[in-house]
């Protein structure tokens, strides 16, 4: 067989090309078989898979070698039939912290409702995460003259509030508006003239337009006016004329 083998691998072998195939013996057979498996052989870097035909073995399949790198070492160990745990693998340091620790308990009732609030302090991303409105005094009153701004200025008409609106906002936001670069001076606001707040700038701006105490004795000369304002006047006149005699 050795020299069988011999002959096939330098070429004087039998040539099996153009014969039948279906009439191949088990020694030529074993022969292909052999030829093959001493050609991969030949190839560094392979493995071969043998498997077992009858009493003689034949390459199965060539697996290249890979290169696994670091790889982690497994936390079971084996000592002769024995295996055992490597604990330290187990579990990490901050995880042994939390399990030595005692475990806070917290009632799931407050928990619910601490979360409830924190979700209510904003109005929610679709709404800039607007603070929910603290309502103090001053703030009250300036949410108070915004409400009735068309009173303020007689010749800017604005829209009607709803009437089942709410009278304050439930979230909201106090800003300072910064004039840009861009605006011309004249339509800027001097310091000296700014105010801190809606009173104090309807304050100054009834002292220099006078609207609302000519309004208001307007307003009273009309209530005033009739049949018995007019006799009461009638008489005081006559009781000065009278006087004077």
């Amino acid at each position: 067989m050795a020299t069988d083998l011999k002959k096939y691998e330098t070429g004087i072998g039998p040539d099996i090309s153009d014969g039948d195939n279906d009439d191949l013996s088990d020694q030529r057979i074993y022969l292909l078989l052999s030829d093959a498996e001493h050609r991969l052989r030949e190839r560094p870097g392979l493995l071969y898979a043998k498997h077992t035909h009858g009493a003689q073995s034949a390459p199965l399949l060539a697996i290249p070698q890979i290169n696994p790198g670091d790889v982690p070492q497994p936390y079971i160990n084996s000592t002769g039939e024995v295996a055992r745990i490597d604990s330290p693998q187990l579990l990490t340091l901050q995880g042994k912290d939390l399990a030595d620790s005692p475990r806070p308990v917290e009632d799931s009732v407050r928990v619910k409702e601490k979360l409830k609030k924190e979700k209510k302090a904003t109005a929610g991303p679709e709404w800039f995460d607007l603070p929910r409105t603290n309502l103090t005094p001053q703030l009250k009153r300036d949410l108070q003259l915004l409400r009735l701004r068309s009173v303020l200025d007689p010749k800017r008409h604005y829209k009607k509030d709803a009437s089942n609106r709410a009278q304050f906002p439930e979230f909201s936001q106090v800003g300072t508006i910064v004039e840009g670069s861009t605006e011309f001076f004249s339509a800027r606001i001097p310091n000296k003239q700014r105010k801190n707040t809606f009173v104090d700038d309807v304050l100054a701006g009834e002292k220099s337009t006078g609207y609302f105490k000519r309004k208001y004795s307007d307003v009273q000369s009309s209530k005033t006016s009739g049949k018995k304002e007019f006799y009461r006047k009638l008489k005081e006149r006559r009781s000065r004329v009278g006087k004077k005699r």
